[in-house]
């Protein structure tokens, strides 16, 4: 329908336009499923690195770890804000996965899956009218995205220097312990 107020023209939209609540909250909590999968996924290889004396990955996994647990919380304002409940359970299980590459492959399928899924979710939130929602799933691809080459360099780095690229991260772990403790 069209309305004329003066030299303007309203278009006044059906109820085809309007936000589809439901489906905005249904993707919203997917995505919080999928990020608490990830932090506790991430939060277990984190501490199995560190023993096994690979700082600067078991590091990477809990910053990143750190980040998934913001996008929880920015899904679940959302959610909250269309009146909708956070459903706060993993998408799954945590994977015993303990070797180093075998676990930066995984983490680097994990975050190209999150990105695919985040798009089809921005996709679907605009075409139901829900355009706030919709941003938030763009940034968030823009994370994964960025999470995904953070674990592909690794593995690049893995491939080009073969194992003594971790051995240097856990030499490097030791050989600055007894500074820090002199200081």
């Amino acid at each position: 329908m069209k309305l004329w107020v003066g030299s303007a023209t309203i278009t006044i939209l059906n109820e085809d336009h309007f936000m589809n609540k439901k489906t905005s909250i249904d993707l919203l909590n997917q995505g919080v499923a999928d990020e608490l999968q990830a932090v506790h996924q991430y939060m277990y290889w984190h501490f199995h690195l560190d023993d096994q004396g690979f700082g600067p990955l078991s590091l990477l996994l809990k910053r990143i770890a750190i980040e998934e647990m913001g996008h929880v919380e920015r899904l679940a304002e959302r959610i909250l804000f269309l009146k909708g409940d956070v459903e706060m359970v993993p998408a799954g299980p945590v994977e015993k996965i303990t070797d180093a590459q075998k676990i930066l492959a995984k983490a680097a399928a994990m975050e190209q899956a999150s990105a695919a899924s985040y798009n089809q979710a921005a996709i679907k939130c605009g075409q139901s009218a829900d355009a706030a929602s919709k941003q938030i799933f763009e940034a968030l691809v823009n994370d994964e995205e960025r999470h995904f080459d953070q674990f592909d360099k690794q593995l690049d780095n893995i491939k080009r220097f073969g194992p003594n690229y971790l051995a240097l991260q856990s030499f490097q772990q030791t050989s600055e312990a007894p500074a820090a403790e002199a200081e």
